[in-house]
């Protein structure tokens, strides 16, 4: 069953906020402890636990390190700068060395007894801190060690995201907006602004939207943007859904509001049967480079469909022809990008009425691992295909051909749902 995710960000987000909703939701915590536990690092237990916020009970998920149990960060973002926060985050029996980078924290991921899709997703939050931490100190990826992707704590949150993720069965996840304070914050370095610059990055890199709040203090740690950007599917929730579920996690901050990440399971209302809006141009001096790029960028900001054909245009000029479908919600947005990134003086647009299939996406098992597939309802019966994305990581991990690895999972998942 497919399973849409609602993270709402209102006190910002961290690892320990989204482990700890994930668990309210319905996670299983005995899983998440066996996963946690075959991970090649010591030094650290988990506290899974009831606490009130502003009166509501909601979920916390403390990692506790050997000689410590308080918020690391915290501490680190409010020392006087004489010690560094590394020499308490990086405790291992097994990986002695005082920092790690990129590369030690995959092979912790790869070596953990933890499904294949918690790896992809584990791995996938590692490289996006890890590139915004390049990017902030002008290093190569290759090169960054440092306390982020270094904690022992760090690597026990993102995990257990990706655990508790897979778990759920999650297959969409809305994030229309973070919350975020202000001001500045110390670090290893020295005083920082809020967001902070590694955040920044994530937030410019993966079209984050970013909500700035009065608040004085960092709501939002590298941990929690690379979770988003990550994850998140879209940044617009349905136009009506129904909540099928709700769970709230626990933040260890205090700021001047309450410290916590709801985060709810939603069912899609919207009728199948919408209104669209296309919006179309016509460019005569942009290359094509320049059209892959605004490409990108549109179905990055939500666009349902974006294509571009050849045409001749006036004095027999060899030009594109835009085109791109949309909801009235995106409309605004996705115009800025095409006045932002091509040569264009004016935009067309059409409202179109549509009609679509019910379809859903469901994570399966097969015999090649766990793969996404869409479903689609049609009145003879469903329809179903395997998932690019799903289909390459499976040729990647089995050496296989693309054509193979997709009617395997599609004859499979077949044989699945008659069966079902």
């Amino acid at each position: 069953m497919s399973q849409t995710l609602y993270l709402e960000c209102y006190s910002g987000i961290s690892g320990d906020m989204t482990v700890a909703a994930l668990l309210d939701l319905g996670a299983d915590q005995q899983l998440l402890k066996e996963a946690l536990e075959s991970l090649p690092v010591s030094g650290f237990e988990i506290k899974i636990s009831r606490v009130k916020k502003a009166g509501l009970d909601v979920c916390d998920f403390m990692v506790k390190l050997e000689h410590d149990n308080h918020d690391h960060d915290m501490e680190y973002l409010h020392e006087d700068g004489h010690h560094h926060h590394e020499n308490h985050k990086h405790h291992s029996h097994e990986h002695a060395h005082a920092h790690r980078g990129l590369a030690d924290i995959i092979e912790i991921i790869n070596q953990s007894a933890i499904t294949q899709h918690a790896k992809v997703i584990a791995r996938r939050i590692f490289s996006i801190i890890a590139e915004a931490e390049a990017k902030a100190h002008g290093l190569p990826i290759d090169q960054v060690h440092f306390h982020e992707v270094g904690a022992v704590d760090s690597i026990v949150d993102i995990v257990a995201v990706a655990v508790c993720f897979d778990n759920l069965g999650i297959t969409n996840v809305i994030v229309p907006e973070i919350y975020e304070g202000r001001g500045l914050v110390r670090c290893q370095h020295g005083v920082i602004p809020v967001p902070v610059p590694a955040v920044t990055h994530i937030a410019g890199s993966h079209n984050i939207h970013l909500h700035l709040t009065s608040t004085e203090g960092e709501l939002i740690t590298p941990t929690g943007a690379a979770i988003v950007a990550a994850i998140r599917t879209a940044n617009q929730l349905p136009a009506r859904f129904t909540i099928r579920k709700t769970g709230i996690g626990a933040g260890k901050r205090t700021y001047d509001r309450p410290s916590f990440l709801r985060a709810m399971l939603i069912d899609d209302q919207t009728s199948e049967s919408a209104q669209l809006i296309k919006l179309e141009t016509n460019i005569d001096d942009c290359t094509g480079e320049m059209m892959g790029y605004v490409m990108e960028r549109l179905f990055e900001a939500g666009a349902r469909d974006v294509h571009y054909s050849p045409v001749f245009m006036k004095k027999n000029r060899p030009g594109y022809l835009l085109n791109v479908i949309c909801s009235e919600e995106s409309r605004r947005e996705l115009e800025d990008i095409i006045f932002e990134e091509t040569t264009t003086l004016g935009i067309r647009r059409v409202v179109m009425d549509s009609s679509g299939l019910k379809r859903s996406i469901e994570m399966i098992e097969t015999s090649l691992g766990k793969a996404q597939i869409k479903i689609c309802v049609l009145p003879s019966g469903i329809r179903i295909y395997p998932e690019y994305d799903s289909v390459v990581e499976i040729c990647e991990r089995n050496g296989m051909s693309y054509q193979d690895a997709y009617h395997i999972i599609k004859e499979e998942a077949e044989l699945s749902k008659r069966e079902n």
